[in-house]
């Protein structure tokens, strides 16, 4: 069983209980560093493009070491069941697109779902939709790759390596922010919290 797997539990212990979305970043990363030939990433060796900030990328942070501080982990926001890694040792690079078909529960476990979200769910609704949880999460470990997601290697120009920046203290709030993130306002420094935007673009 993959809940007996070290990676499996380490990515369960950080992300604080053990779920579709969980399962689901875990088979990926699994899958990526398979395709790629890689290891845990030390520094920046893998690069990650995740189009969701779900559950799963707790999981995808455990296993294969990409991360926003590191600057390796970057969030294109799309919602999709998306992600892309790409090895700057071996330039290669592959998309997995999760099957959304297989995440598609009845609109009866939907309801049950919102009951136990809720808080409403009986111990009996709450231990059936916990059986249902757990086929799910057998289901996406052992389904062939090709039925789990549509994986394709791809072009992909790997990002420079994470910069390091100077800190500019706002003029406005006294706070100081990364100098990249900064604007000129009134012919000073200001940090974008006090940055008071200007447009006059209209929807027509």
């Amino acid at each position: 069983m993959h809940f007996k797997d070290t990676d499996w539990q380490r990515a369960a212990d950080f992300h604080g209980h053990i779920c579709v979305g969980l399962t689901i970043g875990y088979r990926v990363a699994k899958i990526a560093l398979a395709a790629l030939q890689e290891k845990r990433a030390a520094d920046e060796e893998i690069i990650a493009v995740v189009e969701n900030d779900a559950c799963g990328i707790d999981a995808i942070m455990v296993l294969t070491g990409c991360t926003p501080g590191k600057g390796n982990l970057i969030f294109r926001d799309t919602g999709k069941n998306v992600y892309t890694f790409g090895s700057r040792n071996s330039q290669k690079a592959i998309r997995i697109s999760v099957n959304g078909d297989i995440l598609q529960s009845s609109p009866e476990m939907r309801a049950l779902q919102r009951k136990v979200i809720a808080r409403r769910a009986t111990a009996a609704e709450r231990a059936e939709f916990g059986r249902h949880r757990d086929r799910q999460m057998d289901e996406i470990i052992n389904l062939p790759e090709e039925k789990f997601a549509v994986i394709t290697e791809v072009d992909f120009a790997v990002p420079g390596k994470a910069r390091l920046f100077s800190s500019v203290k706002c003029s406005s709030c006294g706070e100081y922010a990364m100098e990249p993130r900064t604007r000129n306002q009134n012919g000073a420094v200001v940090c974008l919290d006090c940055f008071e935007d200007y447009s006059r673009t209209i929807k027509v």
